[in-house]
């Protein structure tokens, strides 16, 4: 089962208990390494910034909601991203610890997610986050933060000299995220104000203009790449097309940004709603089958029809989110629907977690992905429907009263 009904405290231990549990094997020397199908770690790749990120968040997570026995294990996180992958000569976080050019790149995406981890075990009192949050925030404020676009840079060289010249949704969505848990953790509405600038770029300008079919991909200048990655449309972070996984991400965390004003701007909901329908309508089951398809093209023909874990896991999420603050009896039955969906063919019974990809057929592929690298995704599917909207998983705990550990919050990291 997704949900095991009963107090919320046991409820959400019993949800995330058994990925937890699958997710311990991942700890490496450095880092959290990539599992495969099985739970064991692929030694044929390095640790990497991301996938350590996103494992010391879901540990963290846990700690705070009082799951017992994981507290080491984001410590160990925490320790590895302000140390093995943290650049003592020029700032910020290696990409991964191979060692390569391209593997020293600064890239926003990583740095979200460390930030993302690095609220999350402060707010749990893990031992040397405060420090990484500190550290984390000032880079996203002096490297990658460009009040001129009202967008995060999308990669620097490892000197921070010169900066990719690109602009990429996926990498600001994760900004939104990141910068909403900056906020939950330090209060400083600063952060808030980051993450809506970023909204009011990528949602309400562009996708706005495109009637909510959100172009991820633009050129220096912000001209649209419609055909980006036509040559690569399997690309793990930047697909050609519509991705409507993202839009079900965007629509939720646009949710969670409205949640923290006393007075939110009108368009936030409408946006909100505006990419949660394209994303039902041009995602669901649109090539006669069930599930979610990776992407579409401008007409809204499926190009990659294989099944991504996080498509579905994301909708459960976005549709949780509105069931809680509309009551609308739709969302609850679109949320029973793709539960049962995932509980038939993603959640692995025999191995453990979720696989992380299905053919057309509903059948585990491995196209895109090896194994199953994290469980970021499937985690959050199985807590958010448990806990009250908020601007993080991490504030949503504190706000329930559902940890057993004292959560922190002190003075916001200084602004520059």
């Amino acid at each position: 089962m997704l949900i095991n009904p009963g107090s919320p405290q046991r409820a959400i231990r019993d949800a995330s208990t058994p990925l937890i549990d699958f997710a311990k094997a991942s700890a490496v020397p450095g880092g959290f390494g990539f599992l495969d199908r099985f739970g064991a770690v692929e030694k044929n790749r390095p640790p990497e910034c991301f996938i350590t990120a996103r494992m010391t968040y879901c540990f963290s997570i846990a700690a705070l909601a009082g799951v017992p026995g994981v507290e080491r294990f984001a410590v160990h996180g925490v320790a590895s991203l302000y140390g093995a992958f943290r650049d003592e000569t020029f700032g910020g976080y290696a990409g991964a610890l191979g060692g390569t050019p391209s593997s020293q790149r600064k890239r926003a995406y990583d740095t979200c997610f460390v930030a993302l981890a690095a609220s999350s075990a402060a707010t749990a009192g893990i031992a040397g986050a405060d420090e990484l949050t500190t550290d984390v925030a000032d880079l996203l404020e002096t490297r990658f933060w460009s009040a001129d676009a009202g967008a995060l840079v999308e990669s620097w060289d490892r000197e921070f000299a010169e900066p990719e010249p690109y602009w990429g949704a996926n990498a600001n969505m994760h900004g939104l995220e990141a910068m909403l848990a900056l906020y939950g953790y330090s209060r400083n509405t600063a952060w808030r104000d980051y993450g809506l600038r970023i909204a009011e770029t990528f949602i309400n300008r562009h996708a706005r203009a495109a009637k909510w079919w959100l172009n991820e991909h633009y050129g220096p200048d912000w001209t649209p790449l419609p055909d980006f990655n036509a040559d690569t449309p399997r690309h793990e972070f930047r697909p050609y097309g519509m991705t409507p996984g993202h839009l079900f991400e965007w629509s939720r965390l646009l949710l969670q940004l409205e949640s923290t004003f006393d007075r939110p701007p009108v368009w936030l909901r409408e946006a909100a709603a505006g990419l949660y329908e394209t994303a039902v309508d041009h995602g669901w089951a649109i090539d006669g089958k069930k599930g979610f398809v990776y992407t579409v093209d401008w007409n809204g023909r499926p190009v990659i029809s294989d099944r991504p874990h996080w498509v579905t896991a994301e909708a459960l999420s976005a549709a949780a989110t509105w069931s809680h603050l509309t009551g609308d009896a739709r969302y609850a039955a679109q949320f029973e629907e793709w539960a049962d969906y995932a509980q038939a063919h993603f959640i692995d019974t025999v191995h453990g977690s979720w696989h992380h990809l299905l053919d057309q057929d509903n059948r585990p592929s491995y196209a895109i992905w090896s194994g199953k690298p994290d469980i970021y995704h499937a985690l959050q599917a199985t807590l958010v429907p448990l806990l009250p909207v908020a601007e993080s998983t991490a504030r949503a705990i504190v706000t329930a009263d559902i940890g057993q550990r004292q959560s922190r919050a002190p003075e916001p990291p200084a602004k520059h």
